[in-house]
């Protein structure tokens, strides 16, 4: 799987555009029958990204969409909801169009307010939220209901978008996502993200603490989100029952182990505190929403598949599919 993503990545980033041609569908390439590969022209970014498709099992009968981010890495490496979980397998007879675009590493899905020399200016909003959606609806048979979700970084993002276009999404979920940006915490993960990239922050949301900092914070914009489904999931941080060497994704390593449960422990407990914290920001604006704290678990694959298939039945209720 990580083998044809790789492929496909490398041969969709290299597809050019006149710079003056509007978004579009650029080719459509099958991976078995349930999954397609779109290849999608960005005008915004003036680049054409993989957007990695699983279909419903009857495309003759109009389905709701779930767009599904993948982390960090922007599904440019194997840290991926295809190479890491049995998410083709659990939807394969769902009745919804998943969309998980290929791209985006460490850049927070976001408009960036200026070039950066390392990241160049990645402008995903726009893409995922204006460029993309129509695309999808004229391509596939869809019913206009559509829910996103995500996680760690992602988790942040899914936030930022429905805030932008609150119009566009049902439901949102943030699996191990901290969607606090513009307090110290909340700003010190964010730069720990996109330090991997040799990004400077002050380039996506200008000055820290600045209003473009304010505007893509959840936590204070987070009225905007009134009448959506809202869905939060975090550990604790503390080892749970998949930090063990039995983990098949632990290779039977205890260094890989070892990072999992300090590293990933140390990062999931500040998601833990930050989901916490917006949670009791929408209670006091009477926003309704499911908050499903674990009482153990780390920063890790495992968990987050878990987290799907729990928050897929109550999503699936908000898209009035199955």
């Amino acid at each position: 799987m990580a083998t044809v993503v790789a492929t496909t990545l490398g041969t969709a980033l290299a597809v050019g555009a006149p710079k003056d041609q509007a978004s579009h569908i650029v080719s459509e390439k099958a991976d078995g029958d349930q999954k397609t590969i779109l290849t999608v022209y960005s005008a915004a970014m003036k680049k054409a990204f993989p957007i990695e498709v699983l279909l419903p099992p009857q495309e003759k009968k109009p389905s709701p969409v779930l767009y599904l981010l993948n982390g960090a890495g922007g599904g440019e490496d194997i840290a991926t909801w295809g190479a890491q979980t049995d998410y083709r397998e659990f939807f394969k007879k769902k009745n919804v169009y998943v969309i998980t675009p290929i791209g985006g590493r460490v850049s927070y899905y976001t408009d960036w307010l200026h070039r950066d020399p390392h990241m160049g200016q990645p402008l995903w909003q726009t893409f995922l939220t204006e460029e993309l959606p129509p695309l999808i609806a004229e391509h596939f048979n869809t019913t206009g209901l559509s829910a996103i979700g995500g996680i760690s970084m992602a988790g942040t993002s899914v936030f930022n978008l429905a805030i932008h276009k609150p119009s566009l999404y049902k439901a949102i979920a943030a699996f191990s996502g901290c969607a606090r940006t513009s307090d110290w915490l909340g700003q010190q993960y964010i730069k720990l993200v996109v330090d991997r990239g040799d990004g400077n922050i002050e380039n996506m949301w200008g000055p820290l603490g600045g209003p473009g900092w304010i505007a893509n914070d959840p936590y204070i914009q987070a009225a905007k989100l009134r009448g959506m489904s809202i869905y939060l999931t975090a550990g604790s941080g503390l080892p749970g029952q998949f930090d063990n060497l039995k983990n098949p994704d632990m290779e039977g390593s205890p260094w890989i182990l070892a990072n999992q449960m300090v590293a990933g422990g140390a990062i999931e407990a500040s998601v833990n505190v930050c989901s916490r914290e917006v949670s009791r920001r929408l209670t006091e604006l009477d926003i309704p929403h499911t908050l499903t704290i674990r009482p153990t678990g780390t920063h890790s694959w495992r968990y987050w598949q878990v987290d799907l298939h729990q928050t897929w039945p109550k999503l699936a209720k908000d898209l009035k599919t199955e």
